[in-house]
């Protein structure tokens, strides 16, 4: 249930603009800083900003384009031996056709951007925490309370009370392994297949 950007009031006016058109190209990207806890960036406490952040990326990507059945991800060369990866870029094959990038940096003293664009027949859109862009033009803001939704639905579900479950347990899953695979394939420099029955 912890992908929030399912919970984007923007999310729907994505969806509607993309129905009958395909995607073809998704460019994802996380550009952030290191977040301030001392665990962050020890590989043996913390699974790096794929699987940290770039996550909820590959999330919205998964519901926006569709599976991914091959990645294949390099990590820059890492000065300080022993942490996670501080910048790694990622080719993605999605099942239905599409081509996909995705690039991960925590190298900034700021978030610099945190999105994800996709490309379909005639129209571009650009969905990020806080908009969505499209055609580079017409700016739709969200309402901002993404975050809040996704809190009080998991209460709700664990409380067993009716829940907007928008992620249910095997999308999440799916989404880990997605991420996994990326993390795997940084690791192994070589592109990883993933398995249709994942």
């Amino acid at each position: 249930m912890g992908h929030h950007w399912r919970y984007l009031d923007i999310l729907g006016q994505a969806r509607d603009l993309l129905a009958d058109r395909p995607v073809r190209l998704a460019l994802g990207h996380w550009l952030d800083k290191v977040p301030p806890v001392g665990w962050w960036l020890d590989p043996s406490r913390s699974g790096g900003q794929i699987l940290e952040q770039a996550v909820h990326v590959l999330d919205l990507a998964r519901l926006l384009v569709g599976e991914v059945s091959m990645v294949h991800a390099v990590p820059a060369h890492n000065p300080v031996d022993g942490e996670v990866d501080r910048a790694t870029a990622a080719v993605l094959r999605f099942t239905g056709g599409a081509a996909g990038l995705l690039a991960t940096s925590c190298l900034l003293s700021h978030k610099h951007r945190v999105g994800l664009e996709v490309c379909a027949d005639g129209i571009a859109l650009e969905v990020s925490e806080t908009r969505l862009l499209v055609d580079g033009e017409r700016v739709i803001e969200d309402d901002g309370q993404a975050k809040v939704r996704v809190d009080r639905e998991f209460i709700n579900a664990v409380q067993g009370r009716p829940a907007d479950v928008r992620v249910p347990y095997a999308q999440a899953l799916r989404t880990h392994r997605l991420a996994l695979a990326l993390a795997r394939s940084a690791v192994e420099q070589r592109p990883v297949t993933l398995d249709d029955d994942q």
